[in-house]
């Protein structure tokens, strides 16, 4: 059974989602506490849910960035394996240098809770890699993905444009909803696939991410 590590934040919210979306999955979690380092050799997979890590003081995920356990999840990226980063989590490995970008203010400045449509633009071999088209709920404020010119040039042409909003709803540059890493093991998205597992809960796209 694969071994999965969930990291928690002090606001962290969407933790639970995640081990129960593991579970369904027939994964087994277990908790990263943000205080304490971990041993890279004992998961197979860590994912950083969302929420409001640190209540989002300074930027969203800037001050996550700089815990214990992100040195842990550092090296654990680094040895191959595979990290995902949902809504907060994304903005987190933006911040400690794990994926490029950042996550800025909605262009409408206002929090946006819906269903979107995504197409994947490159396939991610450890996320979602038989989904083609989905449909997943996002919710954020600050979830509009930034990146100077140059480096957008340089992040399509290495295929680290993971996912794409087919109508954005945020201002994100490219319609970007989701990276990858250039050795595409670590990967970051703003919708909520954990919250699409099952078609009790509006649909269940995100059971295929996971």
């Amino acid at each position: 059974m694969k071994k999965v590590g969930v990291v928690r934040f002090l606001g962290t919210n969407c933790d639970r989602d995640i081990w129960q979306a593991c579970e369904a999955k027939g994964y087994s979690p277990e908790w990263l506490w943000y205080e304490d380092g971990f041993d890279v050799s004992s998961y197979e997979a860590v994912i950083i849910p969302g929420g409001f890590s640190y209540g989002d003081y300074l930027r969203c995920g800037a001050m996550a960035a700089k815990s214990p356990v992100m040195k842990s999840v550092v090296e654990f990226a680094g040895a191959g394996k595979p990290v995902l980063g949902i809504c907060n989590g994304f903005q987190i490995l933006c911040e400690v240098g794990l994926l490029p970008g950042a996550l800025v203010k909605n262009t409408s400045g206002m929090f946006v809770d819906k269903w979107t449509e995504l197409k994947t633009e490159n396939p991610c071999q450890f996320w979602g890699k038989s989904v083609a088209n989905s449909r997943l709920p996002i919710a954020h404020g600050e979830g509009r993905y930034h990146i100077e010119p140059e480096q957008l040039e340089k992040i399509k042409s290495s295929g680290q444009v993971w996912l794409t909003y087919k109508d954005n709803p945020n201002g994100s540059v490219a319609d970007i909803a989701g990276v990858l890493n250039e050795n595409k093991n670590v990967a970051g998205l703003m919708p909520h696939p954990e919250r699409a597992m099952f078609d009790w809960m509006g649909g269940d796209d995100g059971f295929s991410f996971f």
